[in-house]
């Protein structure tokens, strides 16, 4: 409840405070790097997927994936917990050289990605998410904030997965690179339901006087529960038919989930509808996820419904939601704001459905989705550039 009241701090009547305020609280760098990345990356990808070039020790698509989940995700991540936790923890999280330290790994990772120097990436790259982790470790085990333990497990299990894929790349290690892959989306899948689970519901209820949304406690652990059984599933190789069974089980009660944060009450507020448009999207992949495990669809369509869909969808209006809150401007989407949640939300709906419908046309699908992704994230940067470099409009602190 701390992190809702300081994002609704009231705007103020003075000029604008003048300074350089990127390294003072995590969401700052990091939402600014993850959305560059984002809108950059992906028209590499394009590129290296119709073979205008390539480069670096990893392969074309683990490329991609890895920059998604380990650059993008990862970065989104790390700034929401750095931001959340200093209130969870009631202790300060990295700020000033530290937090810009860690920003220079991050980055550092990105670069060794495009050389080919495979042993430095395996070293760099897993170090942010593990540093991330000790970062976090410390307010947290300060405070003994015993409830919010679990994020520094999430994050130390991405970097270690990140390991993994990396040795087995280099063949260090005899294992599926793909499994990393596989696994380190149920942890982003999880981190996901457990974040929205926490602020959905009461960002709908402050949004939208009257909405009635509501969590139902037994229904969440059941949830959360469904993803854990499927990171379990996949991680112990089991058959298809066992993960569609639990795919199809957890979409359903991730959708009952969903119904009860009353989703058709936000139309009104696109700073909260943009949260639930992007959750459907997680029973939709867990849906897709079933399917595809009984061979009725591409796997591509699932991985999509939750890269593009979820999780380009959440990060999208959580980046716009805390940048604003937490510079002390008002809670209200513009025009801008708005071109972002429609773009990555079509982008989502092409690169799932129209390879579904009409597999002819999956390239022309691929190309658009990614120019639309593209798009989203770049305006959304130079959107939001001058907001998270510069203080916060009421002068106080983060």
């Amino acid at each position: 409840m701390t992190l809702i009241l300081r994002q609704e701090a009231p705007r103020t009547l003075l000029p604008p405070p003048r300074g350089f305020a990127l390294w003072q609280l995590g969401f700052r760098p990091f939402y600014l790097l993850a959305a560059m990345l984002a809108a950059a990356s992906i028209l590499v990808w394009i590129g290296q997927l119709y073979g205008v070039f390539g480069f670096g020790y990893l392969p074309g698509p683990i490329w991609h994936a890895h920059e998604m989940l380990f650059g993008f995700a990862l970065a989104v991540i790390v700034g929401f917990l750095f931001t959340a936790g200093r209130n969870w923890a009631g202790r300060p999280t990295p700020t000033g050289r530290w937090l810009a330290a860690l920003a220079a790994l991050w980055i550092l990772g990105r670069c060794i990605a495009l050389t080919p120097f495979g042993w430095a990436g395996a070293i760099a790259s897993p170090a942010f998410a593990l540093a991330a982790a000790a970062s976090l470790a410390v307010p947290f085990w300060a405070s003994r904030n015993r409830r919010n333990y679990f994020f520094i497990g999430l994050l130390a299990a991405l970097g270690l997965l990140d390991l993994a894929i990396h040795l087995a790349l280099l063949g260090a290690i005899e294992l599926p690179p793909w499994l990393g892959v596989r696994l380190a989306l149920d942890v982003v899948l999880f981190i996901m339901a457990v974040m929205a689970g926490r602020v959905i519901p009461m960002f709908t209820n402050n949004g939208v006087p009257g909405a009635g949304a509501v969590r139902q406690p037994a229904l969440d652990r059941l949830a959360l529960g469904s993803v854990l059984a499927l990171t379990a599933f996949d991680l112990a190789f089991r058959s298809d038919v066992a993960i569609a069974a639990v795919a199809l089980v957890a979409a359903a009660l991730h959708a009952a989930r969903w119904l009860l944060w009353r989703p058709w009450r936000t139309a009104r507020n696109p700073l909260v509808w943009i949260l639930h448009v992007a959750y459907a999207w997680i029973p939709l992949h867990l849906a897709l996820r079933g399917l595809a495990a009984l061979g009725w669809v591409a796997d591509s369509a699932a991985t999509h419904a939750l890269t593009v869909g979820a999780v380009g969808g959440l990060v999208m209006g959580m980046m716009t939601r805390t940048s604003l809150g937490h510079t002390a401007r008002p809670l209200r989407a513009d025009r801008y704001d708005i071109a972002c949640y429609a773009a990555v939300s079509i982008a989502a709906l092409v690169r799932v459905f129209v390879p579904i419908a009409a597999p002819s046309q999956s390239p022309t699908a691929i190309v658009g989705s990614a120019l639309l992704w593209s798009f989203a994230f770049a305006l959304f940067a130079v959107r939001y550039w001058p907001v998270l470099t510069r203080p916060r409009l009421d002068g106080l602190p983060g």
